[in-house]
């Protein structure tokens, strides 16, 4: 079975030379390619890709990779609604509780979700707060280097 970067590179590839209309003609292509994945994985895969779905009027959906600069704009996008709402983080095992000003905290947890921070699993927002779950395996101290190397200046 081939590595997970090895697999990433060739779900760009065949999305930039196919006009790939579905996850299972994407998995019979990977499976071409030398790649036997589940759907599932396949899911996971695409969103850390920020692969997107394009509509073509008449002929359907068909998925295409963003480019790197909309790319580091929706990146940017993400950690400016991060840094409008954050007020505070504290830590406890695989959960960090973010404090965020009133209202902020869907905002605050889509970004936490859409940074792709590898330790992080998934978010619960509520009104003022966010628990993000972080991965098995995952540490304290991975999280908050990750948070920061989007984030350098943030405060504890």
């Amino acid at each position: 079975m081939k590595d997970r970067e090895a697999r990433l590179r060739a779900i760009k590839k065949i999305i930039r030379e196919n006009r790939v209309q579905s996850q299972e003609s994407l998995l019979n292509l990977l499976r071409v390619e030398g790649f036997v994945v589940t759907q599932a994985t396949l899911s996971r895969d695409m969103k850390l890709l920020k692969v997107v779905r394009m509509s073509e009027q008449t002929k359907g959906y068909y998925y295409n990779m963003p480019s790197d600069e909309e790319i580091k704009e929706s990146e940017r996008s993400f950690v400016q609604d991060f840094q409008r709402g954050y007020v505070s983080i504290k830590l406890s095992g695989n959960i960090a509780v973010v404090r965020t000003l009133t209202g902020h905290a869907d905002s605050v947890g889509i970004a936490l979700d859409n940074l792709g921070i590898p330790a992080v699993l998934g978010t619960v927002a509520g009104n003022d707060t966010v628990l993000a779950i972080l991965r098995e395996g995952s540490t304290e101290a991975a999280f908050l280097e990750q948070l920061r190397g989007l984030i350098p200046d943030l405060e504890e």
